[in-house]
């Protein structure tokens, strides 16, 4: 019989609230060698996933979208709206303004074949696990995909 998510994940995850202080996520992800943090509101239910790809834009800085000049007119060659959020990101003090508030999750009971092809088609390392009510229950990462299938 093949493993579920519940089977491997890691139970009961490190998780912050969108309100934490943008350092104090940080050092947590620092201190527990781990590449994110999934956020929850104070029922539990997720609302975002903060990685380190969102915390790279406090020290990369934004470059400003490029433009042409016509006609005394600005016209954008990117997306303006788009820069906002990366200026959001960059300046962030709370978790909540530099995390990805549109998380991918999984349930407990789905396979892992699932999980890895969710992890690989999304090209991101974890995938928090949700219960049916959305609170989160554990956490699955690459590397635990990797454990099962080298104790198989």
């Amino acid at each position: 019989m093949s493993k579920s998510v519940a089977d491997i994940m890691t139970p009961n995850p490190v998780t912050v609230q969108p309100q934490t202080p943008l350092k104090e996520a940080i050092k947590l992800i620092a201190e527990k060698r781990i590449s994110g943090l999934p956020v929850v509101n104070e029922a539990g239910k997720l609302v975002g996933v903060i990685s380190e790809t969102d915390l790279m834009w406090q020290e990369k800085g934004v470059d400003t979208p490029p433009y042409i000049m016509f006609l005394d007119s600005v016209i954008y060659l990117q997306n303006p709206a788009r820069y906002d959020k990366d200026i959001h990101k960059a300046l962030g003090q709370t978790v909540e303004e530099v995390m990805s508030d549109k998380p991918i999750t999984i349930k407990p009971d789905k396979s892992l074949r699932e999980a890895a092809q969710l992890l690989h088609e999304k090209e991101i390392r974890r995938l928090p696990v949700v219960d049916n009510e959305g609170k989160v229950v554990g956490i699955i990462t690459r590397g635990d995909i990797v454990r099962a299938m080298a104790s198989e």
